[in-house]
């Protein structure tokens, strides 16, 4: 360690004051702040992050500041990441959507190292995020009356096209010998049945 002394001219005579008798710089430091925070905001969480010198990271903790925009510093709120990790993230339930933030972020030796001891560094520059939206339900899902309405000609038009073919094929039945195949005529009642069972289902999954 280190003595420091303060040595002055007191009514002409030189005086010495022990200011600290043993002092030690590695328990008396004050760090940069945190350089290039930045944020990136869902509708689920809020990333922040911000760079320190590598050969600190490991000893180092940080507290975070954030608030909504229009109101004072006094009014932030405190957090604290849960590793000497430089990031945090803030869960989306802690922001008003719509709403825009701005954080900031200091740093000092973390109070768990016994080599070094510091004071808070000066607050680091800001960062300015929004939460994302959640869409709504209708923007997530096409609207159900509008498949209603596009489901019933595509059913009319799906039953007209079979009660055609049934018309077209019992013109040529009779000309069918035993040794042939059923005439699409005869299998229609069963498919007309099949294909209005179906839009039946379709119709109550619709509702």
């Amino acid at each position: 360690g280190y003595r420091v002394s303060l040595q002055g001219n007191f009514f002409g005579h030189n005086h010495t004051y022990i200011t600290f008798p043993e002092y030690n710089p590695c328990r008396h430091i004050k760090l940069d702040p945190p350089l290039n925070i930045q944020s990136n905001a869902t509708a689920s969480k809020c990333q922040i992050w911000w760079s320190v010198p590598s050969v600190l990271i490991e000893i180092l903790q940080y507290e975070l500041q954030y608030k909504e925009y229009s109101m004072s510093w006094e009014v932030a709120l405190n957090k604290t990441p849960p590793s000497s990790l430089p990031q945090i993230e803030i869960d989306a339930t802690e922001l008003r959507s719509g709403i825009a933030y701005i954080a900031r972020v200091r740093c000092k030796v973390s109070e768990n190292e016994d080599s070094y001891h510091s004071q808070w560094s000066e607050w680091s520059q800001t960062t300015v995020f929004q939460r994302a939206g959640v869409p709504k339900l209708s923007e997530k899902m096409p609207n159900t009356r509008t498949m209603q309405f596009l489901f019933i000609p595509l059913s009319f038009g799906a039953l007209l096209y079979l009660f055609w073919n049934c018309k077209l094929s019992s013109r040529y039945c009779c000309f069918l010998t035993s040794g042939q195949k059923a005439s699409p005529a005869l299998t229609f009642p069963h498919q007309l049945l099949s294909f209005s069972h179906s839009i039946i289902c379709i119709m109550g999954i619709l509702r």
